[in-house]
């Protein structure tokens, strides 16, 4: 059975009859991306306007009555709407589809047709799955590369073809019609029952498919291929947009372009290059900087050698640095004989540490020093180093230190 959302896939809204209404669960991602599970009701209609999710089209929203409808899926010949309020059996109701989504998946669903078809015709590149996504679609195609020449082809076939108007109609073929043969496809579910719905684009294409369509390849207004991206088991992923969502990429990208021309004082055709100047200036910074900050920790390291806490616990905090800097201050003091607790960071936030001194010492201290720090770390030969979450517990930190100096003192 074809649901009204496949015979008409322009049609907005309506009536139809409640036929069952049963207590049912759905899981789902929430806004916070942690997995939830929403109690509601499975309601199915006599026929629907709503398209469950099928042949790499995800599903339609909409509302039964003003009701939201969240999920739609196909079991067999029916349609399962998915809601959190229930609805009488027998009751006749108004649906009504989410027309901006349906219609971008149209475009996507047909633009994908379009462009499978041209990129097999062109160069036999033979589609293997497909998705359509939120922000935008990937064909897989069976080949291990596409060229730049090709993608290129393919883009100015498809929209070639967009601009010649031509018609996309749906028909219902008989298992058992020898045309069936001809029909482009990848296989039926294992539940299909009754006839094969075939979407053919008028001398290009003919193709099984359960999803929504455009009536004519002129509502696709354009289509845009992004680019490709090694897919999987030696297989090549060709990205797209069609229709709408040329346009709003189009607008992002004009606003990106713009926030860059304010920032960067140049026009668009400089942008690269003044990204480059701003990195190459960048990187110089950094490796200026780096060596202020080796020769820094060289003369903080003969300080500390001189400090009266030697031979005890020395102690430095700073707010600028890294691991390397903590390592060359424990490298040029060679702390055999002294405790040196170094960290690096927000004072009360987040940061790194470093405990250098006897192996020994250091060995048995500086888990208990991660752990203070609500941190983690690892160490040998005298060094332990780590990330830590509370560096506003250093005190503490210093305490432990200075009772453990105290109590081997104290043995000895």
């Amino acid at each position: 059975m074809a649901f009204r959302c496949q015979r008409d896939s322009y049609a907005r809204e309506f009536t139809t009859t409640v036929v069952s209404c049963r207590p049912a669960e759905l899981h789902t991602e929430g806004s916070n991306g942690k997995k939830e599970v929403l109690s509601g009701f499975q309601v199915v209609l006599e026929d629907t306007l709503l398209f469950p999710e099928g042949g790499g089209q995800p599903d339609d929203r909409g509302t039964i009555n003003d009701i939201s409808v969240l999920r739609v899926t196909r079991r067999g010949t029916q349609a399962d709407h998915f809601t959190q309020t229930p609805l009488t059996p027998g009751t006749e109701v108004q649906v009504r589809v989410d027309w901006e989504r349906r219609f971008d998946h149209m475009q996507q669903h047909s633009g994908q047709h379009l462009i499978t078809a041209v990129a097999d015709d062109l160069f036999g590149l033979k589609t293997t799955s497909w998705e359509l996504g939120r922000l935008r679609s990937v064909i897989e195609l069976d080949s291990p590369s596409v060229t730049a020449e090709q993608v290129a082809a393919i883009e100015r076939s498809v929209n070639e073809k967009i601009r010649d108007r031509l018609p996309v109609n749906v028909r219902e073929l008989s298992l058992d019609d020898p045309e069936v043969e001809q029909v482009r496809g990848r296989g039926l579910p294992d539940d299909h029952a009754g006839p094969i719905r075939v979407v053919t684009i008028q001398n290009i294409d003919s193709n099984m498919c359960c999803g929504t369509h455009v009536s004519n390849l002129s509502d696709l207004q354009v289509i845009k291929i992004l680019g490709t991206e090694k897919g999987k088991k030696n297989k090549t992923n060709l990205i797209f947009l069609a229709g709408n969502r040329v346009l709003k990429w189009m607008e992002r990208s004009h606003g990106i372009e713009k926030a860059l021309t304010a920032l960067l004082k140049c026009g668009a055709e400089d942008h690269v290059e003044a990204v480059k100047k701003l990195q190459n200036s960048s990187k110089l910074l950094q490796k200026n900087n780096l060596n202020l900050l080796r020769d820094l920790a060289v003369h903080i390291a003969h300080s500390l050698r001189s400090s009266p806490d030697w031979g005890g616990v020395i102690t430095l905090h700073r707010k600028d640095g890294d691991s390397e800097f903590m390592n060359i201050i424990a490298n040029e003091i060679g702390s055999e004989e002294t405790l040196l607790f170094l960290t690096v960071g927000d004072e009360k936030g987040a940061g790194l540490f470093l405990l250098a001194g006897p192996a020994e010492a250091v060995e048995t201290l500086g888990p208990r020093v991660a752990e203070v720090l609500e941190g983690k770390g690892a160490g040998k030969k005298g060094r332990f180093q780590g990330k830590a979450t509370k560096m506003s517990r250093r005190a503490e930190v210093q305490a432990l230190l200075q009772d453990y100096v105290s109590t081997q003192s104290a043995e000895e």
